[in-house]
C-alpha cells in the first residue's frame, strides 16, 4: 500500500486543528487575573452617610457627628425661608398641574397645562387640548395654594419658574424655601428608617450645602440629582425626615463663623479623605480633612469592603489603550490621607502609563478610589509552576496550594523575586499560589 498523499487544503486543515488544540491546552495551563480589594462608595470627602448612621447607633448626637466629619466647625444659623432655585426639567414642553395662576392669569388647579416657547420669543400656556390660555414674555411664575405637580418629576412646594432656553426649549425651575427644599432632600439621600441623629446630621449638611454651592445655571442654583444633591420634592417626604428638618431648622455648619461647603457621600470604607487628595488640584480646606470612620460598617454598610476580580485581558480592555504592551499590573504611586489612590501607574511589558485614581475608578467601574491592586499570572511551562505576582509580596514568597480531592491544601512556598517572578517544580496536579488573602488563578500540570 502506498503512503497517503495529503492535499494542500487537507494539510492546512490539520495544521489549523493542531494550532487550535495547542491554544486550548495553553489556555488551560495559563491564567492571569487582576484582584482588586477596596472599600467605600463615593468621593470620600466630608460626611460618610453610613458612618453617620453608625455613630448615631452608638449614641452620638447630630452635633457630634457633624463636628467629627467637618473638623473644627460649629453650628450657626441661616434663614430657613430663603429661596433656593432647583432645575427640575428642560425640554420642548414644560407641563404642570395644581396651579391657580400663571403670572396674573388665573388657572384651574385640576387642569394640566403645557408651556412651549414661541417662535418670535416668549412663552405660550396651553391646555392639553391645545387651547391657549395666555402668552408671556420673560420668566413665567406658576403658583398655587398647595404643591405643584410636574408630570414625570413629582410634587413640589413653592413656585415653578418657567423660561425659554432656546428657540424650541423651555426649562422648569422650582423656587422653594430652604427648609421646604431640605425636606425633599433628606429622604432622597438617606433611608428614613435610620436613627434620628443621622437624619438630623443629614438635614444640616444638606441645608448647608444648598446655601454654599451653586452650579451657576441660568435661572437656577442647584440640580435635583447627584450633581448637587438628590431632591424629590413633597412626594418623598416622611414623618421621620420632616421631624429631622424641623429639629434642626435653620442650622448650618460654619467654620470661622461662616457657612462652609459640606460634602457628603455614602460610605468611607473606614477613613474619609482630604479634599485636595480626593480631587487633585483643589484647594485644601481645614474642615475637609481625612478622619477615621470607626462605625462605617456598624449599620450593615454593603460598601464598607468589596472586591473585584477580572482577567488581565478584560482589565486591559477596560483601560482603553492605556496599557503599553501586555498588562502586568497596577501600582499605586501616591495615596491620600486614607489609602485612596491619588495616582498610579499601569505597568505593561513595554512601559508604564501614569493615571489618576479617579481614572482607574471610572475605567474599571469601581465604587471608590480606596483600592489595592494585585495581579497574579500562573502558567505551566514544561512541568513547572511559574508566574508573577505584581506588586511583589512584602514577605518575598507565596504559598503554593494543590487541589486535593476538591479541597485546596498548602503544599509549600515559592520565593518571589523583587520583580514579582516565582517558579517551583511540582508533580502533576492542579495548583494555585496564594498571596495573603488572595487566591491566584489555578493551572494544571500534566
Amino acid at each position: 500500500m502506498s503512503p497517503r498523499r495529503w492535499s494542500l487544503r487537507a494539510l492546512r486543515a490539520v495544521l489549523t486543528a493542531v494550532v487550535l488544540l495547542l491554544a486550548v491546552v495553553a489556555a488551560a495551563n495559563a491564567a492571569s487575573d487582576l484582584y482588586i480589594r477596596g472599600g467605600g462608595d463615593g468621593h470620600g470627602i466630608g460626611m460618610s452617610q453610613y458612618g453617620a448612621y453608625g455613630y448615631a447607633l452608638h449614641g452620638a448626637g447630630y452635633q457630634a457627628i457633624l463636628t467629627h466629619y467637618y473638623q473644627g466647625t460649629a453650628l450657626g444659623s441661616t434663614n430657613p425661608q430663603q429661596t433656593v432655585r432647583v432645575l427640575l426639567a428642560s425640554g420642548r414642553v414644560a407641563s404642570f398641574t395644581g396651579a391657580s395662576a400663571a403670572g396674573r392669569t388665573a388657572l384651574q388647579p385640576a387642569t394640566t397645562y403645557d408651556v412651549t416657547a414661541l417662535a418670535g420669543g416668549g412663552l405660550a400656556v396651553r391646555t392639553t387640548t391645545g387651547r391657549i390660555v395666555g402668552t408671556f414674555t420673560g420668566t413665567l411664575t406658576v403658583s398655587g395654594s398647595g404643591p405643584l405637580s410636574v408630570p414625570g418629576q413629582g410634587r413640589y412646594d413653592g413656585t415653578l419658574q418657567i423660561s425659554a432656553t432656546g428657540r424650541a426649549t423651555v426649562q422648569t425651575v422650582n423656587a422653594v424655601g430652604l427648609d421646604d427644599y431640605v425636606r425633599g432632600v433628606v429622604p432622597a439621600e438617606m433611608p428614613a428608617s435610620w436613627a434620628p441623629a443621622a437624619l438630623e446630621a443629614q438635614a444640616v449638611a444638606a441645608r448647608t450645602y444648598a446655601i454654599t454651592t451653586t452650579v451657576d445655571g441660568k435661572g437656577y442654583d442647584l440640580y435635583d440629582d447627584t450633581r448637587s444633591q438628590m431632591y424629590g420634592g413633597v412626594g418623598v417626604e416622611t414623618a421621620a425626615t420632616d421631624a429631622a428638618v424641623a429639629a434642626t431648622s435653620g442650622q448650618v455648619v460654619t467654620y470661622g463663623g461662616k457657612p462652609v461647603v459640606t460634602y457628603f457621600f455614602a460610605s468611607s470604607g473606614g477613613y474619609t479623605e482630604s479634599i485636595q487628595d480626593a480631587w487633585p488640584g483643589t484647594t485644601a480646606e481645614p474642615w475637609l480633612v481625612g478622619v477615621p470612620d470607626p462605625y462605617d460598617a456598624a449599620g450593615g454598610d454593603p460598601y464598607h469592603t468589596w472586591s473585584v476580580q477580572m482577567s488581565l485581558t478584560a482589565a486591559a480592555a477596560k483601560l482603553r489603550g492605556l496599557v503599553r504592551g501586555s498588562l502586568i499590573g497596577i501600582a499605586a504611586t501616591h495615596e491620600g490621607s486614607s489609602p485612596r489612590v491619588v495616582a498610579a501607574e499601569i505597568v505593561g511589558t513595554r512601559g508604564r502609563t501614569r493615571v489618576t485614581g479617579a481614572q482607574l475608578q471610572d475605567d474599571l467601574g469601581l465604587d471608590s478610589t480606596l483600592a489595592a491592586f494585585t495581579a497574579i499570572s500562573t502558567q505551566d511551562p514544561s512541568g513547572r509552576l511559574t508566574g508573577t505576582v505584581y506588586p511583589a509580596p512584602s514577605g518575598g514568597a507565596v504559598a503554593v496550594q494543590a487541589d486535593t480531592a476538591g479541597a485546596w491544601r498548602t503544599v509549600g512556598r515559592a520565593t518571589v523575586s523583587a520583580g514579582g517572578a516565582f517558579a517551583t517544580t511540582e508533580p502533576a496536579g492542579r495548583y494555585r499560589v496564594v498571596d495573603g488573602s488572595i487566591d491566584g488563578p489555578a493551572v494544571t500540570i500534566p
